[in-house]
């Protein structure tokens, strides 16, 4: 039986003070077996997370990584350099990239092998445009971004991925699809890994992207492919982001 896995994905926020408090509360939980817990934060607080986690059973990780090893490419973040700071995931694909700068499903797939070779747990975000729901093409959009990163994986690499449905139109918006909306995504999402490999298909987490809350929490979670979330604002209150946690 997959484990509930909550990822609080703190975007461009956070203050070395602030952090204290908000991890503070978070290790001072007492977090059931079956629920696992991790905060992607921005690049500069990595070192405090592997500082105030490292012990903890909160893990950690980075909100993007550069597609290259090394070299001239000024202001990113190799996957190398995320390992000595002890992450275990990176978030990759997140439509805020996609849609500010001008990620393609290519380079998705080339982060995502990337995270893969280096023992790195990509978070491999897919999502449509509320244009793109109300066209009907819901179904084409997340199945093309999965295409991308499934044909240029191994069968066995879907074991060390972590997939997030995020419909772009309920991040940040106060929208939210419904359970049944988002398990329909989530269990066609599940078919795709299972023609790749039927074996990993029943063991890859999927998480549930837009805007989950302590309210909707539940009802979410309680969705038969909806393995937890991937939490923006909700995962900055310490108390907001447990309430979720107890919701699983």
């Amino acid at each position: 039986m997959r484990h509930k896995l909550l990822v609080g994905n703190w975007k461009m926020n956070g203050s070395l003070a602030a952090n204290v408090i908000l991890l503070n509360g978070l290790k001072a939980a007492a977090l059931k077996p079956e629920r696992d817990i991790a905060v992607c934060v921005p690049a500069p607080y990595l070192a405090q997370c592997q500082s105030e986690l490292s012990g903890s059973r909160i893990g950690w990780g980075a909100q993007d990584v550069s597609a290259h090893d090394a070299g001239a490419y000024t202001g990113e973040i190799s996957v190398s350099m995320l390992r000595d700071f002890g992450c275990r995931f990176v978030i990759v694909g997140h439509s805020e990239r996609r849609i500010y700068h001008g990620e393609n499903d290519a380079m998705v797939a080339e982060k995502v092998q990337r995270a893969l070779a280096n023992g790195v747990t990509p978070i491999v975000c897919l999502g449509e445009t509320l244009a793109e729901r109300e066209a009907g093409k819901t179904a084409m959009v997340v199945c093309r971004q999965l295409d991308a990163v499934l044909a240029a994986s191994g069968a066995d690499d879907i074991l060390g991925m972590v997939l997030a449905y995020e419909p772009v139109w309920a991040i940040g918006t106060g929208r939210t699809a419904t359970p049944q909306m988002a398990q329909e995504v989530h269990a066609l999402l599940r078919a795709q890994l299972a023609e790749k490999n039927p074996h990993a298909a029943g063991r890859v987490h999927i998480l549930y992207g837009g805007s989950m809350r302590p309210d909707n929490a539940r009802e979410l979670l309680q969705m038969p492919d909806i393995d937890g979330g991937l939490i923006g604002g909700a995962s900055l209150n310490a108390a907001d982001f447990l309430a979720i946690a107890d919701a699983a």
